[in-house]
């Protein structure tokens, strides 16, 4: 595996004390097994290591970030059941050289990375295996390697997704979750297939081995289908994201044909309601939902007569309760378009008050969806703002002073 390549003066302290951890702690395990080697079987570790490094070069894309996976899972597997500590380290160090360099150009940092982690987990897996069978916890050799397999999925995996979280800034459980805890049950599906060639070597000799060379490239042909039918699933929501878009994008052109002097408006209220959801930190589908309401907010002006729309004018009390509905015609037209992300409420809403003084329903304080509490606040700030047909800019500090004023 591998994380994403960076300088090590573009790091954070965080990720460089991470980063730091994992590699001292890799090194110890190394340099222990460089300075205490042993061999069971120098022959059986050679086919082993042949066959893990024509297998390193099957490594598969994870989607969403720049990481890799590939079978050495298995080789290590085979490792704690048949191998030395020693052994088992060279095969998967060995594996994650080929990996690192086959078609790609890693940095030191990586490469360094990618072999510590290596060894930790394989260490781990490794001694948790011969401890459970030393102290006798289950008499159940398949559960043993199971455990050995889930230690090192979660070691591994772990480590890695960490320094990716770190690197990228991205939310570390969202990238196990998303981009690793799939895989675990090809883990399992591997210790499965080291225990049946583990009985195999024992009842046939380790010769029957060559055995894992067809099993290799069926699980690497399925992580294959398994990450391209992600990558179509992706790429449909991609699609589906710029269909909406282009919706917004005609809806919001429709909205500028009717009101001329609204063009401008829209976009500095996009703008500003972007930028103070940010200092909220909403969440992204209430982001979205905030972007496409900010430019479609006053689609329901469709419905408003054109000389009421166009009055230079106040309107009178008659013409603003016909202006008055134009976020519930909004948010009905805006159904229709079954946006994936909540548009309606913020364009239903965007015209509530929190002291409840607001239309079309009166709803009061938290009631109202932040996203239109938002929509609301730069709205007001913009119209105080901007000329009207029947009024100049006010200044800034009159505006604001309104503002606060109107809050809860």
């Amino acid at each position: 595996m591998a994380a994403q390549s960076q300088s090590w003066r573009d790091l954070d302290l965080r990720a460089k004390a991470f980063i730091s951890l994992v590699v001292a702690v890799g090194t110890g395990v190394l340099l222990d097994a460089a300075i205490n080697p042993t061999s069971k079987n120098i022959a059986q570790f050679i086919c082993y290591l042949l066959i893990a490094i024509l297998a390193a070069r099957l490594k598969v894309h994870l989607p969403g970030i720049t990481g890799t996976m590939s079978v050495n899972f298995l080789f290590i597997l085979l490792g704690v059941l048949e191998l030395s500590l020693t052994e088992t380290l060279i095969l998967g160090s060995a594996a994650i050289v080929v990996q690192c360099f086959y078609r790609d150009r890693p940095s030191a940092i990586q490469v360094t990375f990618n072999l510590c982690a290596s060894a930790f987990a394989t260490a781990v897996a490794y001694d948790v295996y011969h401890l459970a069978v030393g102290a006798g916890w289950f008499r159940s050799h398949p559960l043993l390697l199971g455990l050995a397999a889930s230690t090192y999925f979660l070691a591994n995996t772990g480590s890695t997704a960490t320094v990716i979280s770190l690197t990228e800034r991205k939310a570390l459980n969202k990238i196990w979750v998303d981009c690793y805890f799939w895989s675990f049950p090809y883990y399992l599906v591997g210790a499965a297939f080291a225990g049946m060639l583990g009985w195999f070597n024992r009842a046939f000799g380790w010769e029957t081995s060559l055995l894992v060379v067809p099993v290799i490239y069926l699980i690497y042909r399925s992580y294959r289908l398994y990450l391209g039918k992600l990558e179509d699933e992706k790429r449909h929501v991609e699609d589906m994201a710029n269909l909406h878009l282009r919706t917004i994008e005609a809806l919001a052109l429709a909205i500028e044909a009717k009101d001329h002097t609204t063009h401008d408006h829209l976009q500095r209220v996009r703008v500003y309601a972007i930028e103070v959801a940010k200092e909220l930190k909403i969440s992204p589908s209430e982001m979205e939902a905030l972007h496409a309401a900010a430019l479609l907010h006053d689609i329901g002006k469709l419905a408003i007569p054109e000389h009421i729309i166009s009055k230079p004018g106040r309107l009178t009390p008659e013409e603003f309760e016909k202006m008055k509905i134009h976020p519930v015609v909004g948010a009905e037209i805006l159904e229709r378009v079954r946006f994936p992300y909540p548009v309606v409420p913020i364009v239903r809403a965007h015209h509530e008050k929190w002291d409840g003084s607001g239309y079309p329903s009166g709803l009061k304080g938290t009631d109202i969806p932040i996203g239109a509490r938002i929509l609301s606040a730069v709205d007001f700030l913009d119209a105080m703002a901007s000329d009207r047909q029947y009024r100049r800019a006010l200044p800034m500090h009159e505006v604001l002073q309104r503002m606060a004023a109107e809050s809860g």
